[in-house]
Protein backbone atom coordinates (compact mmCIF):
# COMPACT_ATOMS: atom_id res chain seq x y z
CA UNK A 1 0.00 0.00 0.00
CA UNK A 2 1.19 3.32 -1.11
CA UNK A 3 1.21 6.31 1.24
CA UNK A 4 -1.16 8.18 -1.11
CA UNK A 5 -3.48 5.03 -1.27
CA UNK A 6 -3.18 4.65 2.97
CA UNK A 7 -4.04 8.25 3.07
CA UNK A 8 -7.38 7.95 1.57
CA UNK A 9 -8.51 4.46 3.02
CA UNK A 10 -8.20 5.34 6.70
CA UNK A 11 -8.41 9.40 6.71
CA UNK A 12 -11.73 8.77 9.27
CA UNK A 13 -9.68 6.97 11.65
CA UNK A 14 -7.89 8.01 15.01
CA UNK A 15 -5.03 8.78 13.99
CA UNK A 16 -3.89 8.21 17.42
CA UNK A 17 -4.53 4.07 16.80
CA UNK A 18 -3.16 4.35 13.53
CA UNK A 19 0.00 5.71 15.05
CA UNK A 20 0.16 2.75 17.02
CA UNK A 21 0.04 0.39 13.99
CA UNK A 22 3.21 1.82 12.19
CA UNK A 23 4.46 -1.55 11.86
CA UNK A 24 1.77 -3.23 9.91
CA UNK A 25 2.71 -0.58 7.07
CA UNK A 26 6.19 -0.39 6.42
CA UNK A 27 5.79 1.64 2.81
CA UNK A 28 3.89 4.05 3.97
CA UNK A 29 5.62 6.80 5.22
CA UNK A 30 3.48 7.09 8.24
CA UNK A 31 4.59 11.10 9.67
CA UNK A 32 3.27 12.28 6.27
CA UNK A 33 0.75 10.38 6.24
CA UNK A 34 -0.75 11.04 9.91
CA UNK A 35 -0.18 14.87 9.18
CA UNK A 36 -2.28 14.37 6.29
CA UNK A 37 -4.93 12.29 8.00
CA UNK A 38 -4.87 14.85 11.07
CA UNK A 39 -5.23 17.81 8.65
CA UNK A 40 -8.17 16.55 6.27
CA UNK A 41 -9.79 16.06 9.15
CA UNK A 42 -9.87 19.72 10.48
CA UNK A 43 -10.56 20.45 7.60
CA UNK A 44 -13.97 18.76 7.14
CA UNK A 45 -15.09 20.90 9.83
CA UNK A 46 -13.38 23.99 9.15
CA UNK A 47 -13.04 23.48 5.51
CA UNK A 48 -15.20 21.62 3.51
CA UNK A 49 -14.42 22.50 -0.06
CA UNK A 50 -10.80 22.25 0.35
CA UNK A 51 -11.30 19.04 2.37
CA UNK A 52 -13.88 17.87 -0.57
CA UNK A 53 -10.58 18.48 -3.21
CA UNK A 54 -8.48 15.86 -4.00
CA UNK A 55 -4.71 16.31 -3.82
CA UNK A 56 -5.00 19.05 -1.42
CA UNK A 57 -2.01 18.98 0.93
CA UNK A 58 -1.92 20.21 4.35
CA UNK A 59 0.17 21.97 6.54
CA UNK A 60 1.45 20.26 10.19
CA UNK A 61 -1.21 20.62 13.01
CA UNK A 62 -0.51 24.04 14.14
CA UNK A 63 -0.68 25.94 10.88
CA UNK A 64 -4.36 24.09 10.72
CA UNK A 65 -5.63 25.04 14.02
CA UNK A 66 -4.74 28.64 13.66
CA UNK A 67 -6.20 29.26 9.88
CA UNK A 68 -9.29 30.77 8.54
CA UNK A 69 -12.40 28.87 8.45
CA UNK A 70 -14.15 28.55 5.59
CA UNK A 71 -17.16 31.52 6.87
CA UNK A 72 -14.13 34.07 7.99
CA UNK A 73 -12.35 33.63 4.76
CA UNK A 74 -15.90 34.15 2.59
CA UNK A 75 -16.20 37.42 4.86
CA UNK A 76 -12.81 38.37 4.12
CA UNK A 77 -13.61 38.12 0.91
CA UNK A 78 -16.50 40.17 0.92
CA UNK A 79 -14.92 42.78 2.56
CA UNK A 80 -12.37 43.10 -0.04
CA UNK A 81 -14.62 43.39 -2.84
CA UNK A 82 -16.39 46.28 -1.32
CA UNK A 83 -13.46 48.36 -0.16
CA UNK A 84 -12.13 47.28 -3.96
CA UNK A 85 -15.06 49.25 -5.40
CA UNK A 86 -14.54 51.64 -2.90
CA UNK A 87 -11.35 52.74 -4.24
CA UNK A 88 -12.08 52.43 -7.63
CA UNK A 89 -9.57 50.06 -8.40
CA UNK A 90 -8.86 45.77 -7.74
CA UNK A 91 -6.15 45.55 -9.91
CA UNK A 92 -3.43 43.75 -7.15
CA UNK A 93 -3.33 42.45 -3.93
CA UNK A 94 -0.42 41.11 -1.84
CA UNK A 95 -1.11 38.82 1.09
CA UNK A 96 2.76 39.69 3.27
CA UNK A 97 1.88 36.69 5.69
CA UNK A 98 0.25 34.17 3.27
CA UNK A 99 0.57 30.67 6.01
CA UNK A 100 -0.96 28.22 4.78
CA UNK A 101 -3.26 30.46 2.62
CA UNK A 102 -7.06 30.21 3.21
CA UNK A 103 -7.46 33.73 2.88
CA UNK A 104 -5.43 34.45 0.41
CA UNK A 105 -7.63 31.79 -1.68
CA UNK A 106 -10.67 33.56 -0.98
CA UNK A 107 -9.45 37.34 -0.84
CA UNK A 108 -7.62 37.04 -4.01
CA UNK A 109 -10.35 36.21 -5.88
CA UNK A 110 -11.59 39.55 -5.59
CA UNK A 111 -8.26 40.80 -7.78
CA UNK A 112 -6.93 40.61 -10.96
CA UNK A 113 -3.18 39.80 -9.87
CA UNK A 114 -2.45 38.30 -6.57
CA UNK A 115 0.82 37.95 -4.60
CA UNK A 116 1.39 35.30 -1.83
CA UNK A 117 4.20 36.11 0.58
CA UNK A 118 5.23 33.65 2.97
CA UNK A 119 9.23 33.01 4.47
CA UNK A 120 8.05 29.54 5.68
CA UNK A 121 9.82 27.64 2.45
CA UNK A 122 7.69 24.25 3.12
CA UNK A 123 4.28 26.19 3.47
CA UNK A 124 4.96 28.03 0.06
CA UNK A 125 5.73 24.64 -1.32
CA UNK A 126 2.32 23.05 -0.28
CA UNK A 127 0.69 26.33 -1.06
CA UNK A 128 2.12 26.08 -4.39
CA UNK A 129 0.98 22.51 -5.09
CA UNK A 130 -2.51 23.66 -3.45
CA UNK A 131 -3.55 26.71 -5.70
CA UNK A 132 -4.24 25.21 -9.03
CA UNK A 133 -6.48 22.17 -7.58
CA UNK A 134 -8.42 24.90 -5.85
CA UNK A 135 -8.50 26.54 -9.48
CA UNK A 136 -7.06 29.77 -8.71
CA UNK A 137 -4.59 31.34 -11.44
CA UNK A 138 -4.10 34.41 -10.99
CA UNK A 139 -1.57 33.84 -8.04
CA UNK A 140 2.18 34.08 -7.37
CA UNK A 141 4.05 32.26 -4.63
CA UNK A 142 7.17 34.27 -3.20
CA UNK A 143 8.99 32.91 -0.66
CA UNK A 144 10.59 36.07 1.22
CA UNK A 145 9.91 38.27 5.03
CA UNK A 146 7.23 39.84 4.82
CA UNK A 147 8.62 43.12 5.88
CA UNK A 148 11.64 43.07 3.10
CA UNK A 149 9.27 42.32 0.39
CA UNK A 150 7.21 45.21 1.53
CA UNK A 151 9.94 47.60 0.79
CA UNK A 152 10.40 46.14 -3.05
CA UNK A 153 6.80 45.68 -3.87
CA UNK A 154 4.93 47.96 -6.07
CA UNK A 155 1.35 49.74 -5.07
CA UNK A 156 -1.07 47.48 -4.52
CA UNK A 157 -4.95 47.93 -4.32
CA UNK A 158 -4.63 45.93 -1.54
CA UNK A 159 -1.60 44.72 1.42
CA UNK A 160 -2.93 41.84 3.68
CA UNK A 161 -1.52 41.38 7.18
CA UNK A 162 -2.27 38.87 9.63
CA UNK A 163 0.83 39.30 12.11
CA UNK A 164 2.18 36.26 13.88
CA UNK A 165 0.56 36.00 17.81
CA UNK A 166 3.30 34.04 19.46
CA UNK A 167 6.98 35.03 20.67
CA UNK A 168 9.93 33.54 20.65
CA UNK A 169 8.95 31.47 23.22
CA UNK A 170 5.52 30.14 21.71
CA UNK A 171 3.51 32.43 24.20
CA UNK A 172 0.48 34.42 22.93
CA UNK A 173 0.55 37.99 22.45
CA UNK A 174 -2.49 40.42 22.48
CA UNK A 175 -0.97 43.59 21.92
CA UNK A 176 -0.46 45.09 18.70
CA UNK A 177 3.08 46.23 19.13
CA UNK A 178 4.06 42.48 20.04
CA UNK A 179 2.97 41.18 17.27
CA UNK A 180 5.19 40.08 14.22
CA UNK A 181 6.23 42.01 12.29
CA UNK A 182 5.26 45.15 13.94
CA UNK A 183 2.46 46.81 12.16
CA UNK A 184 2.98 50.35 14.06
CA UNK A 185 6.37 50.50 12.93
CA UNK A 186 5.29 49.32 9.02
CA UNK A 187 2.26 51.67 8.64
CA UNK A 188 3.72 54.56 6.88
CA UNK A 189 5.22 52.07 4.65
CA UNK A 190 1.61 49.54 4.41
CA UNK A 191 -0.03 53.20 3.56
CA UNK A 192 2.22 54.17 0.91
CA UNK A 193 2.17 50.56 -0.78
CA UNK A 194 -1.68 50.39 -0.60
CA UNK A 195 -4.93 52.09 -1.43
CA UNK A 196 -5.96 49.80 1.87
CA UNK A 197 -4.96 47.44 4.06
CA UNK A 198 -6.77 44.59 5.59
CA UNK A 199 -5.52 43.62 9.36
CA UNK A 200 -6.20 40.20 10.82
CA UNK A 201 -5.63 40.47 14.69
CA UNK A 202 -6.46 38.04 17.95
CA UNK A 203 -9.80 38.22 19.11
CA UNK A 204 -8.48 39.10 22.64
CA UNK A 205 -7.09 42.22 21.70
CA UNK A 206 -8.25 45.50 22.30
CA UNK A 207 -9.79 46.85 19.47
CA UNK A 208 -9.92 50.55 20.77
CA UNK A 209 -5.90 50.43 21.93
CA UNK A 210 -5.37 48.81 18.38
CA UNK A 211 -6.96 52.17 16.64
CA UNK A 212 -5.37 54.43 18.80
CA UNK A 213 -1.76 53.04 17.88
CA UNK A 214 -2.58 52.90 14.45
CA UNK A 215 -2.90 57.11 14.54
CA UNK A 216 -6.06 57.84 13.06
CA UNK A 217 -5.87 55.22 9.90
CA UNK A 218 -8.07 52.95 10.63
CA UNK A 219 -11.49 53.11 8.51
CA UNK A 220 -13.58 50.21 9.95
CA UNK A 221 -13.31 47.86 12.69
CA UNK A 222 -14.78 44.28 11.92
CA UNK A 223 -15.37 41.81 14.92
CA UNK A 224 -16.52 38.66 13.48
CA UNK A 225 -18.10 35.76 15.49
CA UNK A 226 -18.85 32.47 14.32
CA UNK A 227 -21.48 29.86 16.30
CA UNK A 228 -21.38 32.34 19.18
CA UNK A 229 -17.78 32.48 19.78
CA UNK A 230 -15.67 35.68 18.43
CA UNK A 231 -13.13 34.49 16.24
CA UNK A 232 -11.32 37.36 14.26
CA UNK A 233 -11.08 41.30 15.04
CA UNK A 234 -10.73 43.07 11.02
CA UNK A 235 -9.03 46.21 10.35
CA UNK A 236 -9.46 48.36 7.16
CA UNK A 237 -6.48 51.01 6.98
CA UNK A 238 -6.32 53.59 4.25
CA UNK A 239 -4.98 56.93 3.37
CA UNK A 240 -6.96 57.28 0.33
CA UNK A 241 -10.66 56.99 1.78
CA UNK A 242 -11.64 59.71 4.54
CA UNK A 243 -14.59 58.70 6.55
CA UNK A 244 -16.06 58.32 10.20
CA UNK A 245 -14.96 55.40 12.01
CA UNK A 246 -17.45 52.24 11.44
CA UNK A 247 -17.26 49.37 13.58
CA UNK A 248 -19.21 45.82 12.15
CA UNK A 249 -20.04 43.54 14.54
CA UNK A 250 -20.97 40.09 12.32
CA UNK A 251 -22.01 36.70 13.74
CA UNK A 252 -22.00 34.10 10.77
CA UNK A 253 -23.63 30.81 10.66
CA UNK A 254 -22.45 29.16 7.63
CA UNK A 255 -20.00 29.76 4.79
CA UNK A 256 -22.16 32.17 3.18
CA UNK A 257 -24.59 33.52 5.58
CA UNK A 258 -24.13 36.57 7.93
CA UNK A 259 -27.27 35.46 10.91
CA UNK A 260 -26.64 39.17 11.87
CA UNK A 261 -24.82 42.31 11.62
CA UNK A 262 -25.13 45.55 13.59
CA UNK A 263 -22.98 48.34 12.55
CA UNK A 264 -22.33 51.64 14.49
CA UNK A 265 -20.21 54.54 14.59
CA UNK A 266 -18.49 54.75 18.17
CA UNK A 267 -19.86 57.11 20.49
CA UNK A 268 -22.70 57.96 18.84
CA UNK A 269 -25.26 57.39 20.85
CA UNK A 270 -26.22 58.80 24.36
CA UNK A 271 -25.82 56.50 27.75
CA UNK A 272 -29.32 54.65 27.99
CA UNK A 273 -30.88 54.56 31.36
CA UNK A 274 -31.17 51.30 33.41
CA UNK A 275 -34.19 49.84 32.80
CA UNK A 276 -36.54 49.61 36.51
CA UNK A 277 -37.04 46.24 36.15
CA UNK A 278 -40.42 44.34 37.91
CA UNK A 279 -41.07 41.04 38.21
CA UNK A 280 -44.84 41.39 36.39
CA UNK A 281 -43.43 44.22 33.54
CA UNK A 282 -40.63 43.22 31.21
CA UNK A 283 -41.73 40.27 28.57
CA UNK A 284 -38.70 39.55 26.66
CA UNK A 285 -34.92 39.55 27.74
CA UNK A 286 -32.09 39.62 24.97
CA UNK A 287 -28.56 38.39 25.05
CA UNK A 288 -26.45 40.40 22.52
CA UNK A 289 -24.01 37.98 20.32
CA UNK A 290 -20.52 37.53 21.13
CA UNK A 291 -19.38 40.06 18.53
CA UNK A 292 -21.29 42.42 20.49
CA UNK A 293 -20.31 42.06 23.50
CA UNK A 294 -16.46 41.99 22.42
CA UNK A 295 -17.18 45.33 21.12
CA UNK A 296 -19.13 46.89 24.10
CA UNK A 297 -21.57 49.00 21.91
CA UNK A 298 -24.05 48.36 24.62
CA UNK A 299 -25.91 52.59 24.66
CA UNK A 300 -25.67 52.00 20.87
CA UNK A 301 -27.37 48.68 20.85
CA UNK A 302 -30.17 49.78 23.42
CA UNK A 303 -30.65 52.85 21.24
CA UNK A 304 -30.83 51.52 18.06
CA UNK A 305 -33.19 48.28 18.87
CA UNK A 306 -35.31 50.30 21.95
CA UNK A 307 -34.25 47.80 24.80
CA UNK A 308 -32.97 48.88 27.68
CA UNK A 309 -30.32 47.51 30.07
CA UNK A 310 -30.75 45.43 33.17
CA UNK A 311 -27.82 47.54 34.43
CA UNK A 312 -25.06 49.16 33.35
CA UNK A 313 -22.96 45.99 34.22
CA UNK A 314 -25.22 43.35 33.49
CA UNK A 315 -24.80 43.31 29.50
CA UNK A 316 -28.52 41.87 29.14
CA UNK A 317 -31.88 43.65 27.73
CA UNK A 318 -35.26 43.62 28.27
CA UNK A 319 -38.62 44.57 26.06
CA UNK A 320 -42.28 44.41 26.66
CA UNK A 321 -42.45 43.39 22.75
CA UNK A 322 -40.63 41.38 20.49
CA UNK A 323 -37.65 42.68 19.23
CA UNK A 324 -37.29 41.37 15.22
CA UNK A 325 -33.97 41.28 14.27
CA UNK A 326 -31.98 41.44 17.46
CA UNK A 327 -28.11 40.48 17.29
CA UNK A 328 -28.02 37.71 19.62
CA UNK A 329 -30.82 35.56 21.18
CA UNK A 330 -33.96 36.89 22.64
CA UNK A 331 -36.08 34.70 25.01
CA UNK A 332 -39.50 35.22 26.85
CA UNK A 333 -39.20 35.59 30.80
CA UNK A 334 -41.67 33.75 32.33
CA UNK A 335 -40.92 34.69 35.95
CA UNK A 336 -38.56 37.05 37.83
CA UNK A 337 -37.45 35.84 41.39
CA UNK A 338 -35.58 37.21 43.94
CA UNK A 339 -32.70 34.50 45.62
CA UNK A 340 -35.41 34.19 49.11
CA UNK A 341 -36.00 30.89 49.46
CA UNK A 342 -39.37 30.95 49.34
CA UNK A 343 -39.53 32.78 46.13
CA UNK A 344 -37.27 30.95 44.88
CA UNK A 345 -38.98 27.72 45.59
CA UNK A 346 -42.04 29.06 44.04
CA UNK A 347 -40.61 30.11 40.78
CA UNK A 348 -38.62 27.23 40.27
CA UNK A 349 -41.54 24.37 40.50
CA UNK A 350 -41.65 22.06 37.43
CA UNK A 351 -38.11 23.18 36.86
CA UNK A 352 -35.85 19.76 37.17
CA UNK A 353 -33.17 21.33 34.71
CA UNK A 354 -31.98 23.94 32.83
CA UNK A 355 -29.36 26.30 30.76
CA UNK A 356 -28.25 29.01 33.54
CA UNK A 357 -26.02 32.17 32.88
CA UNK A 358 -24.79 34.58 35.33
CA UNK A 359 -24.25 38.64 34.20
CA UNK A 360 -22.66 40.72 36.64
CA UNK A 361 -23.91 37.90 39.55
CA UNK A 362 -21.90 36.98 42.59
CA UNK A 363 -22.18 33.52 42.21
CA UNK A 364 -20.41 31.69 39.32
CA UNK A 365 -23.00 28.72 37.12
CA UNK A 366 -21.72 25.99 39.20
CA UNK A 367 -22.29 27.51 42.76
CA UNK A 368 -25.74 28.69 41.48
CA UNK A 369 -26.94 25.59 39.80
CA UNK A 370 -25.54 23.52 43.22
CA UNK A 371 -27.95 26.07 45.33
CA UNK A 372 -31.08 25.86 43.40
CA UNK A 373 -30.30 21.95 42.94
CA UNK A 374 -31.05 21.66 39.02
CA UNK A 375 -29.24 19.52 36.48
CA UNK A 376 -27.75 21.05 32.95
CA UNK A 377 -29.65 21.23 29.98
CA UNK A 378 -33.36 21.25 28.74
CA UNK A 379 -35.69 24.46 26.94
CA UNK A 380 -35.50 26.43 30.29
CA UNK A 381 -32.93 29.68 30.47
CA UNK A 382 -31.91 31.05 34.04
CA UNK A 383 -30.20 34.34 33.44
CA UNK A 384 -28.85 35.03 36.68
CA UNK A 385 -28.17 39.26 37.15
CA UNK A 386 -28.07 42.46 38.93
CA UNK A 387 -30.44 45.04 38.83
CA UNK A 388 -28.93 48.87 39.24
CA UNK A 389 -30.29 49.01 42.43
CA UNK A 390 -27.76 45.89 43.64
CA UNK A 391 -31.34 43.55 43.32
CA UNK A 392 -29.74 39.76 42.72
CA UNK A 393 -32.67 38.48 39.99
CA UNK A 394 -32.97 34.89 38.25
CA UNK A 395 -35.02 35.81 35.13
CA UNK A 396 -36.57 32.02 34.12
CA UNK A 397 -37.37 31.90 30.45
CA UNK A 398 -37.48 29.99 27.31
CA UNK A 399 -36.01 30.54 23.67
CA UNK A 400 -38.23 33.02 21.33
CA UNK A 401 -38.74 31.48 18.33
Amino acid sequence: MTTAEFIREYRERDIRQLALQANRFPDVDMPYALDQIQGWQIARRKLPKWAACDGVIFPPHLSMEQCSSEPTAQYKLNLAMEWAERVGHASSMTDLTGGFGVDFSFTSCAFAVATYVERNEQLCHIVEHNLPLLGLNNATVVCADAVEYLSTVEPQTMLFLDPARRDEHGAKTVMLADCTPDVVQLLPKLLEKSRFTMLKLSPMLDWHKAVDDLQGTVREVHIVSVGGECKELLLVLSKVVESELKVYCADLSTASDTSSLFVYTPGSSAPVANSKLKTQNSKFVHEPNASIMKAGCFDELAAAYGVSPVSRNSHLFLSDEPVDGFPGRSFVVERVTTMNKGELRKALVGVEKANIATRNFPLTVAELRKRLKIKDGGDVYIFATTTAEGEHLLLISRKYR
